[in-house]
């Protein structure tokens, strides 16, 4: 790995769509190949960025804007960078990607049906209830990405995604 600088992974996708499953088995292969990682994960991110989140489009614009900052930085420190946050518009993944060199966009798919079906937050059934207005995929807009460096089907196992991500990594000489 190059330790000047280190390489970010923007995992996106709609909610319940399998980026987090494959975060976590990304950052175990990376582990046992010697590489540690900082994952910065939306809904933790959010505890201290925007503490009570209300998910409008001003606030998504900043935290996504501070979200990116952090991990340029990080980036800049040497350390590998996971994001693994939704980032419904393509120009929050976009900026992320003009502040670090070595960026790579994993974009999960999955059917909206199968992810509502999934719904480990509860966000859909929120969404659905009519509690809440801005779900990506429901009543917020999801831009996929136009040229992901590598497009996930959120439907296979995790373990299967992040092998397909080593692989890029290391095709890539970023491990």
């Amino acid at each position: 790995m190059n330790t000047e600088q280190g390489f970010a992974i923007w995992i996106t996708g709609i909610p319940a769509s399998g980026k987090s499953s494959i975060t976590r088995e990304l950052v175990k292969k990376l582990a046992r190949t010697g590489v540690s990682v900082v994952v910065l994960e939306s809904d933790e991110m959010r505890k201290i960025l925007t503490p009570v989140p209300t998910y409008d489009q001003k606030e998504r614009d900043a935290f996504y804007r501070a979200l990116a900052l952090i991990g340029g930085l990080i980036t800049r420190s040497g350390m590998p960078v996971i994001f693994d946050a939704t980032a419904n518009k393509r120009v929050y993944r976009e900026y992320a990607r003009t502040l670090i060199p070595r960026f790579v966009e994993a974009y999960v798919t999955c059917p909206l049906e199968t992810c509502m079906n999934r719904d480990p937050k509860g966000i859909y059934g929120r969404a659905l209830a009519g509690k809440t207005g801005t779900v990506p995929g429901i009543q917020a807009t999801y831009e996929p990405p136009d040229k992901p460096e590598i497009q996930l089907n959120g439907r296979n196992p995790p373990e299967l995604s992040a092998d397909a991500v080593m692989d890029m990594l290391k095709r890539l000489l970023h491990i």
